[in-house]
């Protein structure tokens, strides 16, 4: 099994936010989820049908190599492996070293040989290998940068395959919009979620094809799925050697 590393000093994208606030914003998200990672297990079962759901969209095999981008404290891992079987490979990341000492207790515990799982930002991390499939639940809004995640997600995707992302947002609908600002308050305060980029339109930056395929509570939780398709060079690539 391949290593995560953290890769080079990142190259901000964002036009709003700077190296500082970059840093700034990963600082308080490592305090804020070490302190959270006692309690994580409070609302595990809660989005447990909801992340089963994604992690079905992914269409895995056995065999598959997939990717858990902000895992926490693998709440997916057992659900990502049933699908992958022994043959495949789990590979998470986050940035919390709380969170990754109870995944990685979690991998113990269970005795998955299989499982990888490293103290990372999923902006600059790079890996030695490409993946089949990258799954995201809860931790995309809350990258200090969600475009620069997204691009590393699709560098290391192969051609053809699928990220998919089930996540929270202020985008009740109906009458249940004037809670909106109240629930973006509550999610800055509770999980330093990221104001200014939305999740899917940093998605649609990035892939070839973004679509919204479930909607829960009123649409403060959803799940997307991105494809990465393959690009004129890979075409090229597979016509000089077939």
């Amino acid at each position: 099994m391949s290593d995560a590393s953290s890769g080079d000093e990142p190259s901000i994208r964002s036009e709003t936010m700077n190296a500082g606030a970059y840093e700034s914003h990963l600082a308080r998200s490592r305090r804020m989820w070490n302190r959270w990672s006692d309690w994580y297990g409070l609302s595990e079962s809660d989005f447990e049908p909801m992340r089963e759901e994604a992690i079905s969209r992914l269409g895995l095999g056995s065999g598959d190599r997939v990717l858990d981008i902000g895992c926490g404290p693998g709440v997916n891992f057992a659900s990502v492996r049933d699908e992958i079987g022994a043959d495949g490979e789990l590979v998470a990341v986050d940035y919390s070293p709380e969170m990754v000492s109870k995944a990685r207790d979690r991998v113990a515990e269970h005795g998955w040989d299989n499982v990888e799982v490293a103290c990372a930002d999923a902006g600059t991390v790079t890996f030695d290998e490409p993946f089949d499939a990258a799954i995201a639940t809860l931790s995309m809004s809350v990258m200090p940068d969600i475009e620069l995640a997204a691009e590393t997600v699709y560098r290391s995707l192969t051609p053809e395959s699928r990220f998919v992302v089930f996540d929270v947002r202020a985008g009740l609908g109906g009458a249940l919009g004037l809670l909106n600002p109240a629930v973006e308050l509550f999610l800055r305060w509770y999980a330093n979620w990221n104001p200014d980029d939305d999740v899917v339109e940093s998605l649609t930056a990035v892939f070839e094809s973004v679509e919204v395929v479930e909607t829960y509570m009123a649409g403060f939780a959803y799940t997307a799925m991105a494809e990465k398709r393959p690009t004129a060079t890979d075409e090229s690539a597979a016509g000089c050697n077939s």
